[in-house]
């Protein structure tokens, strides 16, 4: 099996998601991560040694593992986090392997991912979506205790995703970095792209707000694909519909349209919630497809299979 070419972008388990199911339909992935991340592992590797967040590279990796013992074994070799209390505490050895060679070659991020890579005989390749480490800013607005809204703005990743109120905009620092050449030329060459599922505001967002990256999307003749959550549970969503999740990407990139949206009917559940979002879908130029991609008694997770059918569906339709 080889396949139509995709690019999937996102970060952490959305896209670790995407990964896992577009797996079962062709062997040409690439994965493109945000490099926002601050937290964790992640964030204490970046802070002192001044490297790309590995974390969410990492986890893409071992999404794309051959599906053999070798491939799997690899991967639980990379996703392996160290207990105890001493400093190797909260790391996942794949983070201190790709940092290690990261250290060995300067400024080959990509050449690095592609030797982890070799290790797990991915069915693609993994890509960072720049080549310097990106904060996220983010406006929020919430009720302040006389009841009048309040707005504040928070940095960092990991802040936003836990800072109450709701996400109203979101920015990168530096606000117009450099994208990964290869992540540009992944897209401008694929088949089908597609972006999300995930925490919408800090890693699926950060993709539309490179510049580069945001062209190469508008440009591309590839198909374009927006797949929806399966919950709106996470603190990110908080006050967010589905429909509002598409509009807001409507917001940052106007210039930008989809040909197909994916939504789980478990999250539209009123008459007026399926109205609200066939506009929003609307507006970005797609059609809806609506059909049940969550794993029963997992609420927020993406069944793989259930998820690879419907990317399957709307690639047959596409000739693909």
């Amino acid at each position: 099996m080889s396949g139509p070419r995709v690019v999937a972008l996102g970060g952490g388990h959305g896209l670790s998601a995407s990964l896992r199911a577009l797996r079962h339909l062709t062997e040409a992935i690439t994965a493109v991560v945000t490099v926002a991340d601050d937290g964790g592992s992640s964030g204490r590797l970046r802070q002192e040694y001044d490297i790309l967040p590995p974390g969410d590279l990492r986890m893409a990796l071992a999404a794309l593992c051959e599906d053999t013992a070798w491939g799997h074994q690899w991967s639980a070799v990379l996703q392996h986090r160290f207990r105890g209390e001493g400093e190797l505490s909260g790391h996942a050895l794949g983070n201190l392997l790709i940092m290690a060679l990261w250290d060995l070659r300067p400024h080959e991020q990509v050449r690095g991912l592609d030797l982890v890579g070799r290790l797990l005989n991915p069915r693609g390749r993994v890509l960072p979506m720049a080549l310097e480490p990106l904060e996220i800013e983010a406006e929020l607005e919430a009720e302040g205790a006389d009841g009048t809204s309040v707005r504040s703005t928070v940095r960092g990743q990991s802040s936003v995703a836990r800072h109450p109120g709701t996400v109203r905009s979101v920015r990168l620092i530096p606000e117009a970095p450099h994208a990964c050449p290869e992540a540009v030329e992944s897209i401008t060459l694929a088949d089908l792209v597609v972006l999300g599922p995930g925490s919408w505001f800090t890693s699926v967002m950060p993709h539309l707000l490179v510049p580069e990256l945001r062209r190469a999307l508008c440009d591309t003749p590839a198909r374009r694909i927006l797949t929806l959550n399966v919950s709106l549970s996470d603190d990110e969503a908080s006050g967010y519909s589905l429909a509002e999740h598409v509009g807001a990407i409507a917001a940052h990139a106007p210039d930008l349209t989809f040909d197909h949206v994916i939504a789980d009917p478990q999250v539209v559940r009123t008459d007026a919630e399926r109205a609200a979002l066939e506009a929003a879908v609307d507006q970005v130029g797609a059609s809806l497809v609506l059909t049940t991609v969550g794993k029963p008694g997992r609420p927020g997770v993406h069944d793989t299979l259930r998820l690879a059918a419907a990317y399957r569906d709307v690639m047959s339709e596409q000739g693909l």
